[in-house]
């Protein structure tokens, strides 16, 4: 509870308790009884054995731990990795949305993860990876590593390099922060935008990511996210939402048609993300080895089910299986299988794929009605909802075929874990959205004018237009 309530009280709400792994084995007992064995056998041995048993003792040389060794094979695999994820961003996610909005705002919508990839990377090696990974406490990071201070070229992450890991996870912040802008698209003033991402980045998404991954609490108390279902997707899908509240609906929305420009763009982009994801997901291992491999290979098969799952699902509600609803549902089944990918079996990411694939579309659909918020290009629906669903689903479908003795042995309790850390996760994320884009609006405003609007943002904010 003490740890929840901390956590939460940084944003100013409270959520109840907090719980631990309670799987110390009670050993005191057992040591005992071997002390107690070892006596009666040395009391029963003449004393003439005793000496050169005891020389022996003290003259074999106490066990060195290992240190770590960099690995070429696992730095090589995180070098790809990072390029992938970053493919995922530029020019994936910028395709995938700038295609759905209308053709008067396609530059504006690309623009804003071609300008998330500049403004993260900054705030990232400033103070980002410091906050999120530098030691401090269990709710957030220290300022050590302040503009990457001390990080040397032999400095290890496992079996990589340090400053390897500081720009695969760069990535990871980066694609984070552009997801909420499928929230937000075709009416937020660009350079409050701006000002919002290189705040968010550092005051949300850094004490997030420690929580989980950092050495935080999340992480101690045994939340299973391999690769950012919390950190990445819930994160971003609720700020999204939030934003899409306090920025209100576009003009017209209802009575004009809001109808994709290109959608060529955005299954090119779709496609782009799907291959950038075995990065996301394979590189979380770490490693070139048997962990990622399986990663890629859930990977794919969730997001196949789910794009399956959904065009079924189109066609049952809709009558027609669209193309669109095709490479959304492989994005929704991509989120889905991320916090689970180093955790679960084919059979349990086919299941997935299919849950995620039904519920992510319900979320677009029904849910986005009834929440009656204009969420542009589903950052909430896709990331919002299939990160959430990821996460429960994890604590069902979590084996120990994959994961051997680290697999968690009660259900319940592995349950309530994953649901503490999503309820975290919305809270602080929600709240602190709020408090940053207050602020800004205050400031400087939100959203553009009414004329500019209508005009379009490429033209109205960056003087451009796509003939």
């Amino acid at each position: 509870m003490k740890k929840m309530l901390l956590a939460l009280s940084l944003s100013g709400a409270l959520l109840g308790g907090s719980v631990t792994w309670a799987e110390e084995a009670v050993t005191a007992p057992a040591s005992s009884e071997v002390a107690q064995a070892a006596a009666v056998d040395t009391a029963a041995v003449p004393d003439v054995a005793e000496a050169p048993a005891a020389v022996a003792a003290e003259a074999a040389p106490a066990p060195v731990e290992e240190e770590p060794k960099l690995d070429t094979g696992d730095t090589a695999w995180i070098l790809v990795s990072t390029a992938l994820v970053l493919l995922m961003t530029i020019p994936g996610l910028a395709l995938f949305y700038g295609g759905m909005v209308r053709k008067k705002n396609v530059l504006s919508t690309m623009a804003h993860s071609f300008v998330a990839a500049g403004v993260v990377s900054i705030t990232w090696v400033a103070v980002g990876y410091s906050l999120a990974f530098g030691e401090g406490n269990a709710f957030i990071g220290s300022l050590d590593k302040f503009m990457l201070s001390g990080i040397t070229t032999d400095a290890l992450t496992g079996t990589i390099p340090e400053i390897l890991f500081v720009i695969f996870q760069m990535t990871f912040a980066i694609i984070t922060v552009a997801i909420i802008s499928g929230s937000i698209a075709e009416r937020m003033k660009f350079g409050a935008f701006v000002a919002f991402i290189a705040i968010w980045s550092i005051v949300v998404y850094a004490p997030i990511t420690h929580w989980v991954w950092g050495g935080g609490w999340l992480g101690s108390d045994g939340a299973l996210d391999f690769a950012g279902g919390t950190v990445v997707h819930i994160n971003s899908g609720v700020a999204g939402l939030v934003a899409a509240y306090m920025l209100g609906k576009r003009m017209g929305l209802g009575r004009e048609s809001m109808a994709p420009h290109n959608l060529a763009l955005t299954v090119v982009g779709a496609s782009l993300v799907w291959v950038g994801w075995f990065g996301f997901n394979g590189g979380s291992a770490l490693g070139a080895n048997g962990s990622a491999g399986y990663a890629l290979v859930v990977t794919q098969v969730a997001a196949a089910a789910a794009a399956l799952a959904w065009l079924v699902a189109e066609k049952v509600v809709r009558g027609k299986s669209s193309v669109l609803g095709g490479a959304s549902g492989a994005v929704a089944g991509l989120v889905v299988i991320t916090p689970a990918a180093g955790f679960v079996t084919v059979g349990g990411a086919l299941a997935m794929g299919i849950i995620g694939g039904v519920v992510c579309f319900w979320g677009i659909t029904a849910l986005k009605r009834a929440l009656k918020a204009d969420d542009s290009l589903d950052a909430f629906g896709l990331h919002g909802v299939g990160g959430i669903v990821g996460a429960i689903l994890t604590a069902f479908f979590a084996s120990p075929f994959i994961m051997g003795d680290k697999a968690p042995t009660d259900l319940m309790h592995q349950l309530w874990v994953q649901v503490e850390g999503v309820l975290a996760t919305i809270a602080y994320s929600a709240v602190l959205t709020f408090i940053i884009l207050k602020v800004i609006d205050l400031a400087i405003g939100i959203r553009v004018e009414s004329d500019d609007e209508r005009m379009g943002l490429d033209l109205s904010q960056h003087g451009e237009r796509v003939e």
